[in-house]
C-alpha cells in the first residue's frame, strides 16, 4: 500500500502578504479554487494503491488543516503536529514511523502540501514507475524535466540510465541553486532535472537510512513519536523531545549519502509557486500577459500579476510588475526582485508588527474572527462562528465585551444564566464575567463584537472548558 505523507509545516514567506506565519500559502487557494493542501491531496484520486494520507502540519495550523480535508471528504491516516519546526529530514522521519504501525511494509509517497502539477497523469505515470523500484527498497526522487534556466531551484545530474521507459536512472549530484549561466548549461546538456522535493520510499527503508546516515535525528523522532500523545484527531510529537532534533533537510541527511537513491524524471507541468514571479509563470495570462485576480483595472500594463482582496486595484504604465493587495497590507514591486520579499518579512518581525504573522481575518477552529477598528482602549471585530459550533467557555480580566448579532442565533452564556439571542439583538459581558458564545443554527452566526478595557490582546483569555483542547489559541 501506498501511504501519502504531505509536508504542510512551511510558511511560505516570499509570498507575503498573502501568506503569513498562521496562515501560511499550503492552505491559502494561490492557483484555484482549492487550497493547495486541498490540490496536492486531490492529486492522488485514481492512484487505487493509495490509503489515507499522513499530514505533517505545524501545531498552529492543525483546525485549518483538518478543516480543509474535511471539506474535500478526506479522512487522514494521521495529521501529525510539530511543535517546532525542524525541517523535511524529522518530518519525514516522523511520519515513517507513524507509517510503519499503520502497515509494516507500506510504501511513502512523500508530496510538499504546496506545489502545482498540472499534468496529473503524468504524475500518476511517474508514481507508478517508481513503486516498482520503492518495493526493491530504492530511495526514489521525482526530478522535474527543466523548461527553463531557474536560479531558484536546486539540480540533480542523473547518472547511468536504468529504464528506457521511465529513464529513471541513478542519482550522481545534487546542485545548489545555480546562477544563470550554470542554470543555462544545465539545462542545454539534458543531464539535470530540478529538484522537487517529491520523494517514494518504504518507509522501513527510509528508516534504516536515517539510522545510517543521520542517527541523531532518528534516535530523537524516535522518542518524539514514543513520547507522543493523541490529541482529539491529531497526533502531538513530544515537545521536549522534538525540539531537541537536528534540524535537515532528507536532501542532506540522507538522498546525497544514499547507494540507493534513484531519480525519475517528471514532465508534469509543475512549480513550487515559491515566488510571485512563479505564481504570474503558473497563472492564466490575458492578451497583455497579465495574470489578474480580483477586482482588477489596467490600462498600458503588461507581463505583470496582480492581485486584489479586498477593493479595486488600478494601475497604469507597468511592465513586469507585482502588486498584491490584502486588507492590511500592499505590495509593489519588480518581477524580477520578488526574491527580496523575504527581507521586508524580516523587517517587520524585527519591529515585531502583526503583519508578518496573521491577517486581519483570524481563523479559530469555530469560525473566524476580524478585527474592523482598534484603539488604545477599544476594538471593535466581526465574529462568524460556524453551525453547531462553540467557542471556549472563558473570562477576561483587563476588557468587556458587547454582542450584537447580525444574523443567525446565539446561545449566550453570560455568568449563571444562559440566553438565545437572535438578530439585532445583544447583550453585554462585564469585566471578569464567565461567558461562552456558541451557534445552535444550521447557518453562520454573525455578530459584531465591541471590546473596551485597558489591554485587549488575545493572551488575555481564561479558559475553563474548551471542546478543541486549547488553553490559549
Amino acid at each position: 500500500m501506498i501511504i501519502p505523507v504531505i509536508l504542510a509545516g512551511g510558511s511560505g514567506t516570499r509570498l507575503w502578504p498573502l501568506s503569513r506565519q498562521l496562515y501560511p500559502k499550503q492552505l491559502i487557494d494561490l492557483y484555484n479554487d482549492n487550497t493547495m493542501l486541498q490540490n496536492t491531496v486531490i492529486r492522488l484520486e485514481n492512484i487505487e494503491t493509495a490509503g489515507s494520507p499522513i499530514v505533517v502540519c505545524n501545531e498552529e495550523h492543525r483546525f485549518m488543516t483538518a478543516e480543509q480535508l474535511r471539506k474535500i471528504g478526506i479522512e487522514p491516516g494521521a495529521i501529525i503536529l510539530e511543535p517546532v519546526g525542524r525541517n523535511t529530514a524529522p518530518a519525514i522521519a516522523a511520519a515513517a514511523l507513524k507509517a510503519v504501525e499503520i502497515e509494516q511494509d507500506s510504501v511513502l509517497l512523500v508530496l510538499p502540501a504546496d506545489h502545482v502539477v498540472e499534468k496529473t497523469e503524468n504524475f500518476r505515470a511517474a508514481v507508478a514507475a517508481g513503486l516498482d523500484y520503492a518495493e526493491s527498497d530504492h530511495l526514489i526522487t521525482f526530478g522535474i524535466i527543466p523548461d527553463f534556466p531557474e536560479t531558484g531551484y536546486g539540480y540533480i545530474k542523473k547518472g547511468r540510465e536504468l529504464d528506457n521507459d521511465t529513464c529513471a536512472a541513478e542519482i550522481e549530484q545534487f546542485v545548489e541553486k545555480p546562477d544563470l549561466a550554470k542554470a543555462r548549461s544545465y539545462v542545454e546538456s539534458g543531464q539535470y532535472c530540478w529538484n522537487s522535493g517529491m520523494f517514494m520510499f518504504k518507509a522501513s527503508a527510509i528508516v534504516k537510512e536515517l539510522e545510517k546516515f543521520a542517527p541523531a535525528i532518528m534516535a530523537k523522532c524516535r522518542m518524539a513519536v514514543e513520547s507522543g500523545s493523541e490529541d482529539l484527531d491529531f497526533f502531538r510529537l513530544d515537545r521536549e523531545e522534538f525540539e531537541k532534533v537536528p534540524s535537515d533537510s532528507i536532501d542532506y541527511a540522507v538522498m546525497e549519502k544514499t547507494a540507493n537513491g534513484v531519480v525519475i524524471p517528471l514532465d508534469a507541468g509543475w512549480s513550487d509557486l515559491g515566488s510571485f514571479d512563479a505564481l504570474w509563470h503558473a497563472g492564466r495570462k490575458d492578451e497583455n500577459l497579465n495574470v489578474m485576480r480580483g477586482d482588477v483595472i489596467v490600462h498600458d500594463v503588461k507581463s505583470s500579476y496582480i492581485n486584489s482582496e479586498n477593493r479595486l486595484v488600478a494601475a497604469v504604465g507597468l511592465e513586469e510588475f507585482v502588486i498584491v493587495e490584502t486588507k492590511d497590507a500592499v505590495l509593489v514591486s519588480p518581477r524580477d526582485r520578488v526574491q527580496e520579499v523575504k527581507r521586508i518579512v524580516a523587517m517587520l518581525r524585527q519591529e515585531k508588527r502583526p503583519e508578518s504573522i496573521t491577517h486581519s481575518k483570524v481563523y479559530r477552529p469555530w469560525g473566524s474572527y476580524e478585527t474592523i477598528d482598534i484603539e488604545p482602549r477599544f476594538q471593535v471585530k466581526r465574529i462568524s462562528v460556524k453551525p453547531g459550533a462553540k467557542l471556549s467557555l472563558q473570562k477576561h480580566y483587563h476588557r468587556a465585551e458587547h454582542w450584537t448579532v447580525v444574523s443567525g442565533s446565539a446561545i449566550v452564556t453570560r455568568g449563571e444564566e444562559q440566553m438565545l439571542l437572535k438578530e439585532d439583538e445583544s447583550t453585554y459581558i462585564p469585566l471578569g464575567m464567565l461567558h461562552r458564545l456558541e451557534n445552535p443554527g444550521r447557518i453562520p452566526l454573525e455578530l459584531i463584537e465591541v471590546q473596551s478595557g485597558s489591554y485587549l490582546g488575545e493572551d488575555d483569555i481564561v479558559r475553563f472548558d474548551d471542546v478543541y483542547g486549547r488553553n490559549h489559541d
